[in-house]
């Protein structure tokens, strides 16, 4: 099937905020939005830093180092509790600003301003969770896409985010965009880089249809993922 790559908004490739694309910077896709339900935590890496993401009972996505400031534990093994992130090692909550709200054992004690998580920025937007890195973004997350886009799935790939993303057809340097796969319509292909030989690839369909012909797409769709990955791996292996 031919591709072609759909600009992002304003003609910039997706997921990159000008020069700071190649010092690292701008949104990163974590993970599909389905993945994350309200009141669960998961966790993610990019570029070899861990983070752990969840959402409160209001719907709304956080991203923080995972490492609680008290113990170093991570966070992405804890629980939202009581609308704060509460870690598994003693039970610390903090809140929704990183800051902690709540110490099991000593239940009268005001946790002082300086105990906190560390949030990094985050937003939704096409059906992915983002983080930003380095400075905060002027817009947010921009993948060329318009409409809705309906959620097909994530895959592992063992090989590096950039060769990936050139198997895909994304311009250079971007890390989502949309690719027009002919009977498949629009897809939204978001790459995460984990570290430098290890990467996700987030699929989504855009574009209207009915129930029945959203589920074939998918399938389509999910299956060309996993038929990418293996060639991917392969070439990596082979190298």
């Amino acid at each position: 099937m031919a591709e072609r790559v759909q600009p992002a908004h304003g003609g910039a490739p997706a997921g990159e905020t000008g020069e700071g694309a190649t010092r690292g910077d701008g949104w990163y896709p974590l993970m599909l939005s389905m993945d994350l339900e309200p009141g669960t935590v998961a966790g993610c890496t990019v570029l070899g830093r861990d983070l752990a993401v969840w959402r409160d009972a209001d719907g709304r996505a956080h991203v923080w180092d995972d490492r609680c400031p008290h113990r170093g534990m991570r966070f992405s093994l804890g629980v939202v509790r009581a609308g704060a992130l509460a870690c598994l090692y003693h039970g610390w909550r903090f809140g929704p600003d990183g800051r902690c709200a709540h110490i099991p054992a000593h239940p009268d004690l005001s946790p002082p301003a300086t105990l906190r998580a560390a949030p990094l920025v985050a937003a939704e937007q096409d059906g992915l969770v983002w983080v930003a890195r380095g400075d905060t973004p002027a817009h947010g997350p921009a993948t060329g896409v318009a409409g809705q886009c309906v959620p097909v799935r994530s895959l592992a790939i063992e090989a590096p985010a950039r060769q990936v993303a050139q198997a895909i057809g994304l311009p250079a340097g971007s890390r989502a965009g949309g690719l027009d796969r002919d009977i498949d319509g629009l897809v939204l292909a978001a790459v995460l880089p984990v570290d430098r030989a290890r990467c996700m690839l987030h699929l989504l369909v855009a574009g209207p249809g009915g129930a029945d012909a959203d589920r074939d797409r998918r399938r389509r769709v999910a299956a060309w993922g996993q038929d990418l990955r293996d060639r991917v791996e392969g070439a990596e292996a082979a190298a």
